[in-house]
């Protein structure tokens, strides 16, 4: 009996070269408590699975669908979480972020579900469906150029001015906590159906997501590998895990994964990052645009371009599916119209 194939390209920082885990990382009781914060606000969305696709693929492809989150993406977990967790004296001074637009989305709807003002900084490129939808849920937008100005410096100074707290996009416990129910979630559904995953692969910007998703699966699904899934140009997780230190992104670098162009790994998301992922798997946009396509033909699904990379990564033999089982988290669905027809055009 031949010996099956490596899932794939590994990346294990020895112990000694390990960062301090930073001061305020969340544990699987803080997800857990997160869960707790968010259930029946939050969706607790699918993990499909569509036979026509794993005959293509020759293993099982399980997508865990947050673009059917609420506002069209898995950030209104962490978003909810954080604004439920705050004192509500300092709740009701209001909340400040800075977001490319699926945090923007996910904080506004939290703050207007709960009846607190949230200012929202964006890049003025955003995409025009993620602008419309934030100020849909009442939240004021100031635009800042993501190119010549710094985010974090504006919202400081916002929040300053206002009083408001800052709500950061993954650098922040709460939201990593939020984030890591869609780890909970997913080892519950395939327990649920008898399968045991043996890799989960998750999108990477800042690192907020998969960290939580990775801190959740070591706890519920042990043994079960975890990667981060990132767009060429933007694989600043996957080099500093193997730097095992923070590296950061070329400034001239330019992708359509609008949601995954951090310049570099959180200070806390990369110290749970590092301990807890196998690997980094990276794509090319060209591989993105495939992967957003395959969703929408054989799982009838809208998946943003930084929602796609990790079933890029599946489709491109990045990660070897062939009678394996394979999680992966298409981490959402808000997409520009424009921009989803020319891809399905093969534009």
């Amino acid at each position: 009996m031949n010996a099956p194939a490596p899932l794939a390209a590994m990346t294990a920082i020895p112990p000694e070269r390990l960062p301090p885990l930073a001061a305020g990382a969340p544990d699987i009781s803080a997800i857990e408590q997160a869960a707790e914060r968010i259930r029946g606000e939050a969706v607790q969305t699918p993990l499909l699975e569509v036979p026509a696709a794993n005959a293509i693929l020759g293993g099982r492809l399980l997508i865990k669908a947050e673009m059917l989150q609420r506002t069209g993406s898995f950030k209104f977990r962490g978003a909810y979480n954080s604004v439920a967790a705050l004192a509500p004296e300092v709740r009701a001074r209001g909340v400040v972020t800075y977001s490319s637009g699926n945090h923007a989305q996910g904080l506004a709807a939290a703050a207007q579900a709960m009846g607190v003002p949230a200012l929202i900084v964006m890049p003025e490129d955003a995409p025009a469906i993620k602008v419309e939808n934030t100020r849909g849920y009442g939240a004021e937008v100031v635009f800042y150029d993501r190119y010549t100005e710094s985010r974090e410096e504006i919202g400081e100074r916002l929040a300053a001015e206002r009083g408001g707290t800052i709500i950061r996009p993954y650098d922040e416990p709460n939201v990593i906590a939020g984030q890591g129910t869609i780890g909970l979630e997913i080892a519950m559904q395939a327990a649920a159906r008898g399968v045991k995953l043996d890799a989960v692969l998750v999108p990477a910007g800042g690192g907020g997501l998969v960290a939580g998703v990775s801190t959740a699966i070591a706890a519920r699904s042990p043994g079960t590998p975890v990667f981060c899934c990132e767009p060429a140009g933007f694989d600043d997780t996957t080099r500093s895990l193997a730097a095992a230190d923070w590296i950061e992104n070329d400034p001239a670098a330019r992708s359509f994964c609008d949601a995954l162009l951090a310049s570099t790994p959180g200070r806390i998301t990369f110290t749970i990052n590092a301990r807890r992922l196998a690997g980094g798997l990276v794509v090319t946009d060209a591989e993105v645009a495939d992967a957003m396509r395959f969703a929408f033909r054989h799982f009838k699904i809208v998946v943003e371009p930084g929602g796609a990379v990790g079933l890029a990564a599946v489709l491109t033999g990045k990660v070897d599916i062939a009678g394996r089982a394979i999680a992966v988290v298409c981490s959402g669905g808000n997409v520009d119209p424009a921009l989803f027809r020319d891809v399905l055009a093969g534009a």
